[in-house]
């Protein structure tokens, strides 16, 4: 029988765990082709709107492989439930039995991608970061600021959302971490005030307009990994000087790059793979002028990376 772990359990094994670490990792070694990573499936729902995601790979040579099952159902806030969900399967790659079940509620995904959005940030973003913003008011929002806490020396943060009652609710949660949040509805406050932004919502019109980007600007966004989701105006990617996707072959098929693809403001040549920014210094952004954009879709090697060093936390003798 495969050993099942809670929530609970998989939060305390966290605290043994180097994340951003292990994710790094893992984006290197999918860039240097060491990677299997299928396409994602995937389920849309329109009533009520929602969508499930199948991530699912392995490391070649490795000790396992990893399936994942992700759900995001946006209307769950009226009826009082979490709006994400889901779990990890990890099999042996030697013999394909299943070893355990993660029931980690998305839980797994979400520190992943937020350790993701620090990665990114500590290759691209710009020297002296003046003001952090973030769009997106809800548990990815609150992540993304507190994986980027190691990595930058900023403490002074905007947050755009949509409604009064969640921008407080951001704020009561973020309270602890020593920052000094402002919220705001108005984007403009953001593109002016801020040099870091991460959009984390699952918006399907543009959030941010081409010409509200200044000189040296970095953007991850990480809120659109479907085709329907879109948080930047393609313009804005064309006006960037670096380009950085977490999976071409992914971001090709979903989320900024695609849209700004299919309007013809960028062309194939002109993304960089992460995992090789990451491998290779030359390929960083070079100057604080420089206007940088990183679009994370969700890679299943870092599903992998963060299964494996859970599991390895939870498997140790008590």
């Amino acid at each position: 029988m495969p050993l099942i772990f809670n929530r609970r359990q998989i939060e305390e094994a966290l605290e043994g765990v180097d994340v951003t670490t292990a994710i790094e990792h893992g984006f290197i070694a999918y860039s240097r082709g060491e990677v299997v990573v299928p396409p994602v499936g995937e389920l849309v729902f329109d009533d009520p709107p929602g969508d499930v995601h199948i991530k699912y790979g392995y490391i070649r040579n490795d000790d396992f492989f990893v399936i994942k099952v992700a759900s995001g159902f946006y209307d769950n806030v009226k009826l009082g439930l979490p709006a994400a969900d889901g779990l990890m399967l990890v099999f042996s790659q030697k013999t394909a039995q299943l070893e355990c079940i993660l029931l980690d509620e998305c839980h797994l995904t979400n520190v992943r991608t937020a350790a993701a959005g620090a990665v990114v940030a500590k290759y691209l973003a710009p020297t002296r970061v003046e003001r952090i913003g973030v769009f997106g008011a809800g548990v990815q929002g609150r992540m993304q600021v507190e994986a980027l806490l190691p990595i930058v020396d900023c403490r002074a943060v905007v947050v755009w959302g949509t409604g009064e009652a969640e921008l407080e609710a951001y704020r009561e949660a973020m309270s602890g971490h020593g920052l000094e949040i402002e919220t705001t509805r108005d984007s403009d406050e953001v593109a002016a005030t801020c040099n870091l932004i991460v959009t984390a919502t699952p918006s399907h019109t543009p959030l941010l307009r081409t010409g509200q980007i200044r000189k040296g600007t970095h953007i991850t966004a990480m809120g659109s990994d479907t085709r329907d989701k879109n948080e930047l105006e393609p313009g804005i990617l064309r006006l960037a000087d670096l380009v950085v996707a977490d999976s071409i072959a992914q971001c090709r098929e979903r989320g900024e790059i695609f849209h700004a693809l299919e309007a013809g403001a960028i062309r194939d040549g002109d993304i960089l793979e992460l995992g090789n920014v990451i491998a290779d210094p030359a390929l960083r952004r070079t100057d604080d002028s420089q206007i940088t954009v990183a679009d994370l879709t969700g890679v299943a090697v870092q599903d992998i990376q963060i299964s494996k060093a859970v599991y390895e936390v939870l498997r140790r003798p008590a």
